[in-house]
């Protein structure tokens, strides 16, 4: 369900603005969205895990509130985000 150091070591490099940026909104939706699609998968296997569906849940608010703030600030850094990690909005 986590994602492993490596992976998040790659999210980091690919969408942050500088190097060693772990804070940006970028980076922090990358790290989000990953975690949402192991998340999803996993319980699609587990439908009755209630716990993680929860968790969830509070991810993708989280994700949207992170977005939403991105969309305020700068409204291209929000088009090309969204396009690089294939979201709907």
């Amino acid at each position: 369900m986590s994602i492993t150091a490596e992976r998040k070591d790659v999210l980091i490099k690919e969408y942050g603005t500088k190097d060693g940026d772990t804070g940006s909104p970028e980076v922090q939706v990358a790290i989000l969205s990953e975690r949402i699609s192991n998340l999803t998968e996993h319980l699609k296997t587990h439908k009755k895990d209630f716990h993680s569906r929860r968790g969830l849940l509070m991810m993708v608010g989280q994700r949207r509130r992170l977005l939403d703030y991105v969309k305020r600030k700068e409204v291209k850094r929000y088009d090309d985000l969204i396009k690089r990690l294939g979201l709907r909005r």
